[in-house]
């Protein structure tokens, strides 16, 4: 009566198969030839099937273990896909790492993040997006990113949010406006001045505006624009005077007056991870990495 055949019995005919004799088929097994040839013996019983036959003295396989070599193959084709794909996995993490960023943070951090990250592992395609904070939370819902990073709070249920790096927006200008003597600016050196701010809706600028107004401040006129970096820029150019993130600061600082500014802005670098999965060897390494360049990349203020 036939039965389902196991693994060892499967395993044992295709390394027959393959070598050609019990004897070679246990030395690839790492085996003996007894228990091969008792393991052909079970599966023949096993299957019902008369699948060798000795023909001067070796073995030699009948048409039916033909074809069902062919179809143990197809079979065994996709074991030694896993076991590639395993040894991958051991020496070097998955095969894809998906970060999204705000662009300020895009400008800044992640350059120096993303170079280091491929000196240790190479093969790694990195995607880089960076997108307004909205957007960014959006996509790592739907799945879009393995991790998000952000100046700009970050939270929902479905996903973990954290802290990795705290400091403070600085004020930048050309380096020969008269407020660059200063080691510090106070948000009442803003006052009849012409300011550059972001939008609205960044956390920079609703802090900045909290501040200017608990003090009466008003400059002289405004410019709004999305991009901490856009700011940086106008700034060089001598267009007014800008708060802004230290991290696209330190970036333009050739061309920039950086001094701190009080009272305290404060800019996180904020992490979020989706919460269904853990996150991957690589993933873990670029968020420490994270965390180093952004301390790194500052100067104390």
């Amino acid at each position: 009566m036939s039965r389902p055949l196991n693994f060892r019995e499967i395993e044992a005919f295709r390394a027959v198969m393959q070598t050609g004799t019990t004897t070679a088929a246990a030395q690839l097994l790492h085996t003996t030839q007894p228990s091969i040839s008792r393991l052909l013996t079970q599966m023949q019983a096993g299957a019902g099937l008369k699948l060798f036959d000795m023909h001067k003295g070796r073995l030699r396989p009948t048409a039916e273990a033909i074809e069902l070599f062919a179809t143990v193959q197809q079979h065994f084709v996709g074991l030694d896909r896993i076991e590639r794909d395993l040894q991958g996995l051991r020496q070097s993490g998955a095969g894809a790492l998906r970060i999204g960023c705000t662009p300020a943070l895009g400008l800044s951090v992640l350059p120096a993040v993303v170079h280091r990250f491929l000196q240790r592992y190479p093969g790694t395609h990195v995607s880089l997006q960076t997108l307004g904070t909205t957007h960014l939370r959006e996509g790592l819902l739907l799945g879009r990113f393995d991790l998000v990073v952000s100046t700009m709070a970050i939270a929902s249920p479905e996903f973990n949010a954290s802290v990795l790096h705290g400091t403070q927006a600085v004020c930048v200008m050309h380096p020969d406006h008269p407020l660059a003597q200063r080691e510090s600016l106070h948000v009442k050196d803003l006052h009849d001045q012409p300011l550059l701010t972001l939008n609205a809706d960044d956390n920079i600028f609703l802090q900045l505006q909290h501040t200017m107004q608990a003090h009466g401040v008003l400059p002289r006129s405004t410019i709004e624009t999305t991009y901490s970096a856009t700011i940086c820029c106008l700034a060089a150019q001598g267009a007014g005077l800008g708060v802004v993130n230290p991290y696209v600061a330190a970036t333009f600082a050739q061309g920039l007056c950086i001094r701190p500014f009080l009272p305290r802005c404060t800019v996180d670098v904020v992490l979020a991870l989706p919460n269904h999965q853990a996150p991957s060897e690589r993933a873990e390494y670029v968020i420490a990495l994270l965390r180093e360049q952004s301390a790194a990349m500052l100067k104390p203020v």
